[in-house]
């Protein structure tokens, strides 16, 4: 019998593969099939959402259509929506803040499972008492340093819940760089002396991590997950939001592109290589030059409401076109507008100190 041979391999590719009839010739809006999700995710799954300011969203779009985003840590009875806002309840799905690294979040889950201690390490300012690894979770400061480690460990409980309980941890990876305490070991989301605390040279060091360090880290923070939640998977996405201020000596705009290339390749290695990883691309919706800057606020860096709605209406479309509309119809993407909340950040603090 004789073997038919094609061409080439690109002979057999669908649309999506080609430029032209994939973007160029279509309205940035009618791009379709960005994303290939891996996973159905059911309206009754837990699912949480920890990471940089733009998982807040995924969280708020889960909730509006829905789905069944958990939240580990209640605020206190009586408190209206508002204030709990103001006091990081309900933001993610436990009160941790921001976690921008992976090595942050290695430390979170260290704390969480016990491989590691708790540290006491509290920031005095005017007579109140921050915590340094959440330190605009109180705005206004605790009463007492017993307060802040408190607190701390309610909120490191609240976390291992989430994860023991979770049949998605969706993580957006925000930043490489970051600030540790190199006597103790640990590291802070924010450096010390900017929002509280006083900023010492000669423990207080600046790292900024690097591609085996970023994917070690979040390796391991996974598989220690799953060492107590087997069933466990993972959604990675990567935060569109460029930095704020850099400590690298690059230009600002260089110093972003270059961890966000970073982030996105381990995300690529991870998504690759686990089945149990998926990754959804809203870092390339929001910055991709096809979509010409349009979804920025004017300060070419803030996220508009329009840009959150298209990338979560993609994300729930996505899984629309995979897997059928198994939404009920009063809630499903086409019905149902993202109500945009306020971000959450504390990196924006830094853009006081910008001459």
């Amino acid at each position: 019998m004789k073997t038919i041979h094609m061409k080439n391999p690109y002979e057999s590719l669908g649309e999506k593969s080609f430029w032209k009839p994939a973007v160029g010739s279509k309205s940035m809006f009618d791009i379709s099939g960005l994303w290939d999700p891996k996973f159905k995710i059911r309206k009754q799954q837990k699912v949480v959402t920890f990471g940089s300011c733009f998982a807040q969203h995924i969280g708020n779009a889960l909730k509006h259509r829905g789905f069944n985003w958990l939240s580990t840590e209640k605020p206190p009875f009586g408190l209206t929506d508002s204030t709990a806002s103001d006091l990081n309840y309900n933001i993610f799905s436990a009160r941790t803040g921001n976690i921008y690294t992976t090595t942050l979040l290695k430390q979170w889950t260290d704390w969480a499972l016990g491989a590691k201690d708790i540290p006491k390490e509290t920031w005095e300012k005017d007579g109140r008492f921050y915590d340094p690894f959440r330190p605009v979770v109180e705005p206004n400061g605790f009463a007492s340093p017993q307060e802040v480690t408190q607190s701390l460990h309610e909120t490191v409980a609240c976390f291992r819940e989430a994860i023991e309980t979770a049949s998605y941890f969706v993580f957006t990876l925000g930043l490489t760089e970051s600030w540790v305490n190199s006597e103790f070991g640990y590291e802070y989301p924010m450096c010390p002396g900017t929002v509280a605390g006083t900023f010492d040279s000669s423990s207080h060091r600046f790292v900024n991590l690097e591609f085996k360090e970023i994917l070690k880290t979040l390796s391991q923070s996974m598989e220690q997950m799953r060492s107590i939640n087997p069933k466990l998977k993972f959604i990675l996405t990567v935060s569109p939001v460029p930095l704020t201020a850099t400590n690298s000596d690059q230009h600002v705009l260089v110093a972003t592109m270059a961890s966000k290339s970073i982030l996105r390749a381990v995300t690529s290695q991870l998504e690759k290589n686990r089945s149990y990883v998926d990754y959804f691309p809203s870092y390339e919706i929001i910055n991709s030059p096809v979509f010409r800057g349009s979804f920025f606020e004017p300060n070419q860096r803030n996220v508009n409401p329009h840009g959150v709605e298209f990338v979560m209406n993609t994300f729930f479309n996505c899984l629309i076109e995979k897997y059928g509309n198994y939404f009920e119809e009063d809630d499903s993407p086409q019905s149902s507008a993202l109500r945009a909340a306020n971000e959450i950040c504390e990196e924006e603090l830094l853009g006081a100190f910008g001459k």
